[in-house]
């Protein structure tokens, strides 16, 4: 089954929580009893009080590499930016990763900047000025969307104009900036930690959006997901 992405992302929008729960139970039986400890474990560790937005990489390797530490910082939601360049994940770098976390597709930085910022997220690009903000200084006391360009350029002027705000990883050698791949997972891991150790930060899901990404993940580890899920939620509710 493919990530979590437009073509199936309402797939549980009209069922209340209690019937998740119960697809939940039904679906549980049809996977080991590690798998489901797995999920409850892993699940309460899943955030969206910061999310990922990379523009227009050219290079899959590094974008993949991004999702692989975004999931595996517990980072729930990635946003990519296709200007000029399709994206899809590569196996070999995402080892997987992108089953386990949220995927959104956009045709332009300006619309996800809009879409993010309704959702109560402040922009934050990261760059490698000299009086930009440091990752450790960040404030993320309200959610945040950490943006990041592609390595041969860079974002565009449009995604540093229309920021809110702009940050950069401490670098103390001769070169410039790091790999993109290597800026996300060392932004990422300052930012997560710092967030976790924040009492007044509410940064894990909802009880239902728990209970929402474990059907997902469920899909993900049961033969032929989709469609055991499908005839599951009609034996259940119907059609």
């Amino acid at each position: 089954m493919p990530e979590i992405n437009d073509s199936n992302r309402e797939l549980f929008a009209r069922y209340s929580f209690e019937q998740k729960e119960q697809l939940y139970q039904a679906a549980a039986e049809l996977f080991s009893q590690n798998k489901r400890d797995l999920f409850d474990r892993l699940v309460l560790n899943r955030t969206r009080h910061i999310c990922v937005v990379l523009e227009d990489i050219f290079q899959a390797h590094n974008a993949s590499a991004v999702l692989r530490s975004c999931d595996c910082f517990g980072v729930q939601d990635i946003h990519v930016v296709e200007n000029r360049n399709h994206y899809a994940p590569n196996s070999d770098v995402s080892m997987g990763s992108d089953k386990w976390v949220d995927y959104y597709k956009h045709p332009s930085i300006v619309q996800t900047y809009d879409e993010l910022r309704a959702r109560g997220y402040r922009i934050v690009a990261t760059l490698p000025h000299e009086n930009d903000t440091l990752i450790t200084e960040l404030d993320i006391s309200q959610p945040v969307a950490l943006v990041f360009g592609t390595e041969l350029t860079g974002l565009t002027e449009e995604a540093i104009s229309h920021a809110d705000g702009y940050v950069k990883v401490p670098m103390y050698g001769f070169t410039e900036s790091f790999n993109i791949s290597v800026c996300a997972a060392l932004s990422l891991f300052c930012l997560t930690e710092k967030m976790r150790s924040d009492p007044s930060i509410g940064w894990r899901l909802s009880p239902e959006e728990q209970i929402t990404l474990k059907l997902y993940w469920a899909m993900q580890v049961i033969r032929d997901g989709r469609n055991v899920m499908d005839h599951l939620r009609e034996s259940l509710f119907g059609k």
